[in-house]
């Protein structure tokens, strides 16, 4: 199956600390990981490594920043030719401060305003599409273009634009923080009637097959009608920076290869838990022998 992932390009800086850090303080490290990401180029890379026939569309600037994206994509065989190198772009950087003590992290994103695909004329037909929300007109019209291919998005965050997009697709895989922030409900886990009333409002507006992921809890799905958890691996959660992305490549590379839809689901929890173990978004990719391993044993 060929593959198409479209949206967001960045440049990770990644600082592990022990602990967050304090306001009007200075704080020096001697330790940092550096490699690209992005939801959408994250998505294509691990389907890349994994093998899978993938293009990404999306645009980096003419400068260090994004000869390095590009050439980790095609160093695992991504075909990049509807990636844009603009002159006038810088490429978008996002400095992460990830707190390995207990998990969390906080990215700062500095992305020019003129980041913008300026058109996208492929030459095949994608069998699977994957969008992420950024390169809004390009994906509508590839979504309209291609309304009988299996299309998902990565819905990280809420916003107009992901909202229509998310409307267009076959798979709607969500955080946590979308799902809460768009039911206007928080999950109360020992309540079952919250889980009910955020996942049937997703299912009522959007019409498709929701997926909503949980981090370390997992993911949310239904199967014959009932709402089901798929729980996740029990690990040491150090950086959780891309671990959403690879649930989503993950589950694409389930689809693509005949996976149940609940086999795609699991694989991909696997796959998200295995890649918070390591520091840095693409440094945490885990190969698919990893996956398959846990896969195989994991019950």
């Amino acid at each position: 199956m060929e593959i198409l992932c479209i949206g967001m390009s960045s440049y990770d800086v990644t600082y592990p600390l022990e602990s967050y850090i304090k306001e009007n303080t200075k704080i020096r490290t001697n330790y940092r990981v550096e490699c690209g990401g992005g939801q959408a180029n994250n998505i294509a890379y691990l389907l890349g490594k994994w093998e899978e026939n993938v293009y990404y569309a999306g645009i980096v600037g003419n400068d260090k920043h994004g000869k390095i994206i590009k050439q980790e994509l095609e160093k695992v065989n991504v075909n990049t030719d509807y990636m844009q190198t603009r002159q006038d772009v810088i490429t978008t950087v996002s400095n992460i401060i990830a707190n390995i003590k207990d998990g969390t992290r906080t990215i700062l994103t500095y992305a020019p305003s003129n980041v913008k695909l300026e058109e996208l004329d492929l030459n095949f037909t994608p069998d699977i599409i994957l969008v992420d929300g950024y390169e809004y007109d390009i994906s509508m019209q590839v979504l309209d273009k291609y309304k009988d291919k299996i299309t998902i998005i990565d819905a990280g965050r809420l916003d107009d634009n992901t909202i229509n997009l998310a409307k267009k697709v076959k798979y709607l895989i969500c955080s946590k923080n979308f799902a809460e922030e768009y039911s206007k409900e928080t999950f109360d886990f020992s309540d079952s009637n919250s889980i009910i009333y955020i996942f049937n409002k997703l299912k009522q507006d959007f019409r498709n097959n929701i997926i909503i992921t949980l981090e370390g809890k997992g993911a949310l799905y239904e199967k014959e009608g009932r709402i089901k958890l798929m729980p996740s691996l029990k690990v040491n959660v150090l950086d959780t920076t891309g671990a959403g992305d690879f649930f989503h490549a993950a589950f694409i590379y389930g689809i693509s290869n005949n996976y149940s839809y609940e086999d795609s689901i699991k694989l991909a929890c696997i796959t998200g838990a295995l890649s918070v173990t390591k520091v840095g978004s693409k440094k945490s990719a885990p190969s698919l022998k990893q996956v398959l391993k846990v896969f195989d044993e994991y019950k």
